[in-house]
C-alpha cells in the first residue's frame, strides 16, 4: 500500500471506531503521538502506543458516531498532511454540553511512516466553539 492508501485506511478505522489491535496496526511499535493543546487537551498531550491505546478506549467511552472527512491531503515521500473536519456526539457530559451534543471542528494531522505503519503523528485540534 502506499502512503495515500495507508492514510485513508488510518481515517477510516478512526471512523468505524477501532481500537485495540484494530487501531495498533496502524501504529509502529516505536511511535509517538503528539497533540497540541485544545479545549479538549488544554495542556496537549505526548503518547506512546499503549497511551495511543488508552485515549482511543477512553474516547470510545465519551464520544461516539466518529466522522472524519478529508478536505486535503498531500503526500510527500513517507510523510503525509491531512486536514479533516470530524465531528462527533457527546455520551458523557463535557462542561456546560451534555449527552447527545454533537461537537465538530477542523483538524490538521501530520503523519509520517516507517515500515508501512505510523511512527510519529503531530495533530492540531480546532473545535468550534462551545
Amino acid at each position: 500500500m502506499n502512503i495515500e492508501e495507508l492514510t485513508r485506511g488510518y481515517f477510516a478505522a478512526l471512523e468505524q471506531g477501532a481500537t485495540g489491535e484494530k487501531l495498533a496496526a496502524y501504529y509502529h511499535a516505536d511511535v509517538v503521538q503528539e497533540e497540541f493543546p485544545n479545549q479538549l487537551a488544554p495542556t496537549g498531550a505526548q503518547r506512546n502506543l499503549n497511551e495511543i491505546l488508552a485515549a482511543a478506549e477512553r474516547g470510545q467511552q465519551a464520544i461516539s458516531g466518529h466522522r472524519y472527512q478529508i478536505l486535503n491531503m498531500i503526500v510527500d515521500g513517507n510523510r503525509a498532511a491531512v486536514e479533516f473536519a470530524w465531528s462527533g456526539t457527546l455520551v458523557v457530559s463535557v462542561g456546560k454540553l451534555s449527552p447527545g451534543t454533537i461537537v465538530r471542528g477542523r483538524f490538521a494531522s501530520f503523519l509520517e511512516f516507517q515500515d508501512g505503519r505510523i511512527i510519529a503523528q503531530r495533530s492540531y485540534d480546532c473545535f468550534d466553539p462551545w
